[in-house]
């Protein structure tokens, strides 16, 4: 499955006194099976990019094909797309409200008219994609969870829908550090195991550096960067002009080739600067 996006414009009180141009001529393709980090500061156009690939936010103009069906059509069955493509907004554990896990995640398909035992086999499934053991906790309450376990739940709920594309908004934001890493191997899991494309939108330059295969950069409305993390992270200045910056790791080794250290430039990674300095200085040196 492919999401393919041709000169898609949204205008927000278009015509009117406080109109503002969201969405600004993006283009953009998508295929299966990627890991795509799209990053960009607030009011960039992020968060408005990902509501129209599951027919959340209408386009003002240009084409938004999914799977071959151009979603921009009048007439066009958004409930199949959305079936296909699974967007989890920011803090989502605020929308947990049943009484057990079992039954919060259960929610989604059950509205789609699923029968019972295929219900529990996607539930048993999405539980066991996010780490959560089913026996152990379909009976729990999700408000007695941890942060990164109630997060965990609601990513699963998505995930029962049985989406081909998983969208995840900020899915680290608030997460104390374990937290965040445990989400993190979690979405590198169902993307490595169960093949899913992932769209992860993030602030962290070291979460898209640590599991991302290709970054998309907005600013005003417009894609300005598109590559992979190398490429991208290269372009420490375009970053900076924007608002953004690089993992700090970039910004070490950009202060270690000032000193004249003789080192890649192209690093972003703690365990690719490791094995460079260990190359210079020696392992006892580092």
């Amino acid at each position: 499955m492919s999401i393919k996006i041709e000169d898609l414009r949204h205008v927000y009180m278009q015509n009117g006194p406080f109109e503002k141009v969201a969405l600004d001529d993006v283009n953009l393709n998508i295929n299966d099976g990627e890991f795509i980090a799209l990053i960009g500061h607030t009011g960039s156009g992020k968060s408005t990019l990902i509501q129209h690939m599951n027919g959340l936010l209408e386009a003002t103009s240009g084409k938004i094909i999914v799977d071959g069906v151009d979603i921009t059509l009048k007439g066009s069955k958004l409930i199949d797309v959305r079936k296909k493509v699974g967007l989890v907004f920011q803090y989502p554990e605020y929308q947990l409200f049943e009484e057990t896990i079992e039954k919060d995640i259960e929610y989604g398909p059950r509205n789609l008219g699923i029968d019972d035992e295929e219900i529990t086999k996607r539930v048993k499934k999405s539980m066991e994609m996010v780490g959560l053991d089913y026996e152990t906790y379909r009976h729990k309450s999700p408000f007695d969870l941890s942060g990164g376990q109630k997060r965990r739940v609601a990513i699963a709920g998505v995930i029962a829908m049985e989406p081909k594309t998983l969208i995840l908004d900020e899915p680290t934001a608030g997460l104390d550090p374990k937290g965040r890493d445990d989400i993190l191997n979690q979405i590198k899991l169902l993307h490595e195991k169960y093949n899913m494309t992932i769209i992860l939108v993030s602030h962290s330059m070291e979460d898209v550096a640590k599991i991302a295969k290709r970054v998309i950069v907005m600013n005003k409305g417009k894609v300005v960067l598109e590559g992979s993390p190398r490429e991208v992270f290269k372009e420490v200045e375009t970053l900076e002009e924007i608002g953004l910056g690089v993992p700090q790791v970039t910004y070490l080794i950009r202060a270690l080739r000032a000193k004249g250290i003789d080192i890649r430039e192209d690093i972003y990674t703690i365990e690719e600067a490791r094995k460079e300095l260990i190359k210079i200085f020696g392992k006892s040196s580092v």
